[in-house]
């Protein structure tokens, strides 16, 4: 029962920081992570990921390449993203989670520029020390691959949390996925699905604790008997 509640305050407590130390992650604990990452369930056991995490001057090169690439309105994404193809529900939840972050940022709805600025955050990577970019293999269908990444992203969010760290997954990064394979000189048959900028949370920044309404299981779950 002890493991059960401790999976549970992890799972439950678990938040995406947008403000993060400098302080760099120590490498022994950097690899208990992935240790525990590296044990997701795939199909077939493809493990069809392919991590790469940016730290120091890379990290530094890879973030100035994004921000340029930005400013140039260069999109590289390997799946494209549409807001417009949000509705219902999925709109109000999406607007409600920004409406949160600008407001515990103090940003208000009408300052365009703090906002953009906010934005060209996430290409800074909120400030933490280290970027992890999933990438998929071209090892069966397209989408039953996402799946298995998004599981080892899971994994790697709930470890993270579980060592006392903080992690943020961030699609926008996937837009600039054909910039993170020139500067990281990655394979092009590897395809970017998203990154998780991680780190150490900076304490009492209230971007990093505003709350989140998630769906009750009466709205998602249909039990069939």
């Amino acid at each position: 029962m002890s493991e059960a509640k401790l999976f549970q305050d992890v799972i439950r407590g678990r938040r995406s920081p947008r403000s993060f130390l400098p302080d760099p992650v120590p490498q022994e604990v950097l690899q208990s992570v992935l240790e525990d990452a590296r044990n997701t369930p795939s199909n077939c056991n493809y493990q069809p990921w392919m991590i790469h995490i940016a730290s120091g001057a890379s990290r530094d090169k890879l973030s100035a390449a994004f921000l340029n690439a930005a400013g140039q309105q260069s999109f590289t994404w390997d799946f494209p993203f549409d807001f417009d193809s949000s509705y219902g529900i999925y709109t109000e939840r999406r607007q409600k989670q920004g409406a949160g972050y600008y407001e515990a940022a103090g940003i208000s709805r009408d300052a365009t520029g703090q906002r953009n600025f906010a934005v060209m955050k996430n290409l800074q990577f909120f400030g933490a020390p280290h970027v992890a970019l999933l990438f998929m293999a071209p090892v069966y269908e397209t989408v039953r691959v996402a799946g298995d990444v998004g599981m080892y992203g899971q994994s790697l969010l709930l470890s993270l949390a579980a060592h006392g760290l903080g992690g943020v997954p961030q699609t926008l990064l996937s837009f600039f996925a054909g910039t993170a394979r020139e500067v990281l000189g990655i394979d092009p048959m590897y395809k970017m699905l998203f990154g998780i900028s991680f780190g150490y949370p900076e304490p009492g920044n209230p971007v990093n604790s505003f709350p989140l309404d998630k769906a009750s299981i009466e709205e998602t779950v249909i039990f069939h008997n």
